[in-house]
């Protein structure tokens, strides 16, 4: 209802006559909407109630057409992925210990999460086939059922078998073929990924909000920094698309433009 008041105030303001606010008249609105600052998901939602009141008023025979319809949202602001620094990355991984069941697994999963860039589900669809310990790599059944290997460094192949040696035995039954479980042997969910991760992340002292997306965020960032082609991160990721990955190039750009903000004396 606010979004409507608004039009009208704005109608009386400018001498805008109720048989004049066709779509002309909504544009001109628009643009002042945008022109005073409002943010696209703003703009976005009060033309959704544009349309919504004129789509109102022609099913009641008042008008012919919704001049609504023939405005275009404003394109939203891409927001960009939350990205750890290498050092956070390692002071998460370091700060994980080697000493009981659950602890030897969140290493393994939180290593492998970053190794490969997997998503919260790939990395807990994981079972016990899907990792190929002779080659280091790991079979991944990504989103609409595709499949795709992604090889994994040292590190987290190491943690995967102390794992596995370890800890996995003493909490999976002999049936489970699950990779990752919880203390009482079933298969790990993605809420239990999450609060894992929460609380490993505040130990380590990073910000809140962390979440396992940032772990796949910061492998993709940390491989364009050191030079891999952006269409062996999308094929790494399991994107359909190269245009999706690109988002890790405005990453870049903006750590670039910081790092140029804060150091050039002239900048």
């Amino acid at each position: 209802m606010s979004d409507l008041r608004s039009l009208a105030e704005w109608a009386t303001a400018t001498g805008t006559t109720a048989e004049g606010l066709g779509a002309r008249a909504l544009r001109r609105h628009v643009a002042v909407l945008a022109a005073d600052g409002l943010a696209p998901s703003t703009v976005a939602r009060r033309l959704a109630s544009f349309r919504s009141f004129f789509g109102m008023l022609g099913r009641e025979g008042l008008i012919q057409q919704n001049p609504a319809e023939l405005l275009s949202a404003p394109r939203r602001a891409r927001k960009l992925p939350n990205v750890l620094r290498v050092d956070e990355i390692s002071d998460l991984l370091d700060r994980i210990p080697a000493t009981t069941p659950l602890d030897l697994r969140d290493r393994a999963m939180f290593e492998l999460a970053y190794a490969g860039g997997l998503r919260a589900a790939e990395l807990t669809d994981l079972d016990l086939e899907s990792v190929d310990f002779e080659s280091e790599q790991v079979r991944v059944e990504g989103k609409g059922g595709k499949t795709r290997v992604v090889p994994v460094g040292e590190p987290a192949m190491k943690a995967l078998g102390i794992w596995l040696e370890r800890g996995r035995t003493a909490l999976a039954p002999l049936e489970e073929r699950a990779l990752f479980v919880s203390r009482t042997g079933r298969r790990l969910s993605t809420s239990d990924l999450r609060r894992r991760l929460t609380s490993w992340s505040a130990k380590a002292g990073l910000p809140p909000g962390i979440h396992p997306h940032a772990l796949r965020h910061s492998f993709a960032t940390h491989l364009l920094d050191g030079g891999a082609d952006l269409r062996a991160i999308q094929e790494l990721l399991g994107h359909a698309s190269v245009s999706t990955t690109q988002i890790y190039t405005k990453v870049e750009s903006e750590r670039l433009r910081s790092a140029y903000s804060s150091a050039h004396p002239r900048a």
